[in-house]
């Protein structure tokens, strides 16, 4: 096993000016010195190339040209990567300082595996700042990956090895392929190796993905669960079905509710549960995991 295996970072990018140069510092300022460093953008019509061609003597590629996606974005960058251990981080996340000195120390190149870490979320606004941190070491023992994606993709990474046994990103899902591809991997064998340490920092804002896909997101995940979990399936379509007035339940009933099942989750969540007959057939971390992936 190579001292420093190359590391291969592949970044998406779409009109994230306000966000990639902080991306882009936090890739090279790992200071890794088998780095190869990718970005993929699709186009951008705001300030992204101009911030982009600021580094470019750093980087090993980028171009800008107009892709059919995500993950096509990413799939284009992977089939330049030359790395021994491969990942991407999107433009409007960043790396943690030293994780790829530290990911080259976990990861074998010779093995076929995924390392997975904890996560730093955070959303700035006039608000504020909030931020919350992850325990994906805790879920993984508590939760079959084909109910709930509880690994965070930019705190993974995996050998050019697992990249190969796997294969591409699916180009024709755009919320959710990250979990298919990491369900992919697990039924293709792939060693999944959980860690503690926080590896990423995860930016939520107004414009981001998951939280703008709405109904479409929700279909997309729904064909996913179709296609690794029928059982699972059925929980998530019943639940997407529910149509219950919450402003006739009151406060403490719901809390009460909340109380029994013994979940953290907001009430209007567990409104959707409350019909136990429909659902009994459904463990506590069962319908946690289809309410989590709403």
């Amino acid at each position: 096993m190579p001292s420093t295996p190359k590391i291969s970072v592949i970044t998406p990018s779409f009109n994230q000016g306000q966000f990639i140069e902080e991306t882009i510092l936090s890739v090279l300022g790992q200071n890794y010195p088998n780095l190869e460093y990718i970005i993929v953008d699709g186009g951008s019509t705001d300030e992204t190339v101009k911030i982009i061609r600021k580094y470019e003597d750093k980087l090993s590629y980028w171009v800008s040209e107009k892709d059919n996606g995500q993950s096509h974005a990413i799939n284009k960058g992977f089939a330049r990567a030359t790395g021994d251990i491969i990942c991407w981080l999107n433009s409007d996340d960043m790396y943690m300082p030293n994780v790829l000195s530290y990911v080259a120390q976990q990861l074998n190149p010779e093995e076929n595996s995924l390392l997975f870490g904890n996560c730093l979320h955070f959303k700035k606004d006039h608000a504020g700042v909030m931020a919350y941190g992850s325990d994906v070491v805790g879920e993984s023992k508590m939760y079959p990956l084909e109910s709930r994606d509880y690994i965070i993709q930019p705190s993974t990474f995996w050998t050019k090895k697992a990249w190969d046994t796997v294969g591409s990103l699916r180009e024709d899902v755009h919320y959710a392929f990250d979990w298919e591809w990491f369900l992919r991997a697990q039924k293709l064998g792939v060693q999944f190796k959980s860690d503690q340490t926080p590896l990423s920092i995860y930016r939520i804002h107004e414009s981001h993905k998951t939280g703008t896909g709405g109904g479409k997101r929700q279909q997309e995940i729904l064909k996913i669960y179709r296609e690794y979990s029928p059982k699972y399936a059925a929980l998530y379509e019943a639940i997407l079905k529910e149509d219950i007035d919450t402003a006739k339940l009151k406060p403490r009933a719901v809390k009460s509710l909340l109380g029994a099942l013994n979940m953290s989750t907001r009430p209007v969540d567990v409104i959707k549960i409350m019909n136990y007959t429909k659902y009994k057939q459904y463990t506590t971390n069962e319908i946690s995991s289809a309410l989590a992936m709403m």
